[in-house]
């Protein structure tokens, strides 16, 4: 992923809500089942990690990530976003990838 790429995904992520909270039992399996359809359905999600959760935010995303194979766009605070494209159904077109179809 690029950076020119990854601005892109961190400006949609700015007006999206979170569509998932991760609590006190902290990475179960059967969230990060739920984070990895989200992640088929939009490609872009958004974590809320509340503040019972005694997790580091920044370990979290990349184990997350590693988890459902999708990529760690940002970390801000208690905020995580991943991407993960979807091949079958591509939702969101990256700048890269608009430059790649035009030659």
């Amino acid at each position: 992923m690029t950076t020119k790429d990854r601005a892109y995904l961190k400006s949609i992520a700015q007006t999206t809500d979170p569509v998932l909270s991760l609590g006190k039992a902290s990475l179960t399996p059967e969230f990060v089942e739920a984070a990895a359809e989200a992640l088929k359905a939009r490609e872009l999600i958004k974590i809320n990690v509340l503040k019972n959760c005694m997790d580091v935010p920044q370990t979290l995303a990349i184990t997350l990530s590693e988890r459902t194979r999708s990529e760690v766009v940002q970390v801000i605070g208690r905020k995580i976003v991943l991407y993960k494209r979807n091949n079958d159904n591509p939702k969101i077109i990256l700048p890269g990838e608009k430059n790649a179809k035009k030659k």
